[in-house]
């Protein structure tokens, strides 16, 4: 598949999400940077406003499997990997697959779940692989997980480790609708029986996997490695932050400059393309100093400050 029919064939996906979703295209978009990069995506947002109904829609459209955990205080991990149940009928224990094996999981509330459960997580997303019992499985190809969680309502959750959080390439919210969003949410409802909208299959499992071989044919040049790594570098000797952006998180801000190309239909990254996905892929990675989170330092100011401080190199 060359870099054309990849951006057509990601813009096919967007509209067809966006027939069912009331959302703004760069929110898809994003989603789609965790789709090319081989990543994960975290949204963060109020209940109601379509994250689940996200998910799902950008499965079918995708032509994906799906499925669907819904986090709590007393799930185990086996209730997401798995596990061995003994068959009366062989008199042997089988493996019964957990919802950990689709092509795209929706971790629902997933600061809802304890840390062993959350932690069920880690090897899937990193190896894309689970071991029960001693035993190693692999996971179907692709391979993609949206979690959700909500800012509010934080009695009895349990915040997501900072080495869990880096392991998502991009975090983004849904937001409210505008006035005329929410008219047309209503306009859509009224004209079917259903409360959910259905959405039209664009691709399938063998595309999918075509697509995401995509990005690694765009060109990246010298400086804009530099320019990369001099964002990185420039968090981690902010006086707000504690703890910057790992080598992983800019390995990703290089996958996501190179996908967020290929949505635009280009071969090449230019400076703008990674000013564009940076808040999105960086700021969920930072740790904020105490005395910055007494001043109410938001992580997306400090990703841009940096942004400001740093030489764009010209192409």
């Amino acid at each position: 598949m060359d870099i054309e029919t990849a951006a057509a064939e990601c813009a096919s996906v967007t509209d067809s999400v966006l027939s069912g979703v009331i959302a703004d295209e760069t929110f898809v978009e994003r989603i789609l940077l965790g789709v090319l990069g081989r990543g994960h995506v975290l949204l963060e947002d109020v209940p109601g406003t379509g994250k689940t109904l996200t998910a799902r829609s950008v499965a079918t459209a995708l032509g994906l499997s799906f499925s669907r955990v819904q986090f709590t205080p007393d799930l185990l991990p086996s209730d997401v990997t798995g596990t061995h149940v003994f068959n009366e009928k062989d008199r042997e224990f089988e493996f019964q697959p957990g919802p950990i094996f689709a092509n795209v999981v929706l971790a629902d509330e997933i600061n809802r779940a304890p840390p062993k459960t959350q932690a069920a997580l880690l090897e899937a997303m990193e190896e894309h692989q689970v071991t029960v019992d001693g035993e190693t499985r692999p996971l179907p190809d692709p391979f993609f997980v949206i979690a959700t969680q909500n800012p509010v309502e934080q009695e009895g959750t349990f915040p997501l480790p900072e080495a869990q959080v880096d392991r998502f390439t991009v975090k983004t919210s849904i937001g409210y609708p505008d006035h005329g969003g929410e008219v047309e949410l209503l306009m859509r409802r009224s004209g079917r029986v259903t409360r959910s909208p259905d959405v039209e299959t664009v691709l399938d499992t063998e595309s999918v996997k075509e697509l995401r071989t995509v990005p690694e044919t765009v060109r990246v040049e010298d400086d804009l490695l530099d320019y990369m790594v001099d964002i990185a570098r420039g968090t981690r000797t902010d006086r707000r932050v504690e703890i910057g952006v790992s080598p992983r998180g800019t390995q990703r801000l290089f996958e996501s400059a190179r996908s967020q190309a290929v949505l635009d239909g280009r071969d090449f990254v230019t400076p703008d393309d990674i000013k564009h996905i940076a808040q999105p892929v960086l700021a969920h990675r930072l740790v904020l100093t105490p005395d910055a989170k007494v001043e109410n330092v938001n992580k997306h100011d400090v990703v841009a400050d940096v942004l400001d401080s740093v030489t764009v190199p010209t192409v």
